[in-house]
């Protein structure tokens, strides 16, 4: 069993490349609609996260060969619990690191159906820490402009 964790700005492309794939990851909007009916709503962080934590728990419980973490995972405090679960669960645990720059994913939110304020992702660029395997990752992949290369 593997978890992949992505890694990214919002804008940086990394639920278009799960739908490339042909895949679904647990996703952290996804998880803010389906419990607060709204896909923007912060004021629920930590129960978003514990029920992402929970949904891992039990798509490794049943079995499944790989999940995805679909959430912008930016700085080694947020991944950590995730590096913890695989640990536990004897799994590899992967990140998929989108490499763009803050310009890029700026444009692209502006196209995209929930906006992110420009001062937020700004904040967010300025927190953001690729992931290493120092960090405990068995292995890292960069996407730049849409195309992976290994790292």
């Amino acid at each position: 069993m593997r978890i992949v964790v992505l890694v990214g700005l919002p804008g940086s492309g990394k639920s278009t490349y799960l739908e490339q794939m042909g895949v679904r990851g647990l996703s952290s909007d996804g998880i803010r609609k389906l419990l607060a009916d709204d896909e923007t709503d912060q004021t629920i962080h930590a129960r978003v996260f514990e029920t992402l934590r929970y949904l891992l728990g039990q798509r490794l419980a049943i079995g499944r060969p790989v999940t995805y973490v679909d959430a912008t995972n930016l700085t080694p405090e947020e991944r950590r619990p995730y590096l913890e679960i695989g640990r536990a669960w004897g799994c590899d645990v992967e990140a998929v690191f989108f490499d763009v720059p803050l310009a890029i994913c700026l444009g692209r939110n502006t196209r995209r159906q929930r906006v992110v304020p420009a001062e937020a992702l700004a904040k967010m660029a300025a927190k953001l820490a690729p992931p290493t395997t120092e960090e405990g990752f068995a292995r890292v992949t960069v996407v730049t402009g849409g195309s992976p290369a290994g790292r």
